[in-house]
């Protein structure tokens, strides 16, 4: 009896790092809309690797989702922490 070779392990394709990484920005966005107020830095500081402007983007989009649903209070939160991350990557004009 011959057992099959064995395989190396496969690359995650570009598509699913993207998922992963979207799933990664949308488990950080609901971290920071149930974090205790004030405990946001400290959020933001434990995952720097997922500062970029791909949470920027997924911050925006999601607010506009909030905003739609009504939930003003969540999309301003999110559009405010948006905004402050867009200044710190030097992706929006500051003042």
């Amino acid at each position: 009896m011959t057992q099959p070779p064995i395989q190396p392990p496969t690359q995650p394709s570009p598509e699913q790092l993207r998922e992963q990484r979207q799933e990664q920005y949308l488990t950080l966005i609901e971290q920071l809309l149930n974090c205790p107020n004030g405990q946001e830095p400290d959020i933001l500081d434990a995952q720097p690797d997922l500062i970029d402007a791909g949470l920027v983007q997924t911050l925006v989009k999601v607010g506009t989702i909030m905003a739609h649903q009504e939930n003003q209070a969540g999309a301003k939160f999110l559009f405010h922490v948006a905004r402050e991350l867009a200044i710190q990557l030097n992706l929006y004009p500051q003042p």
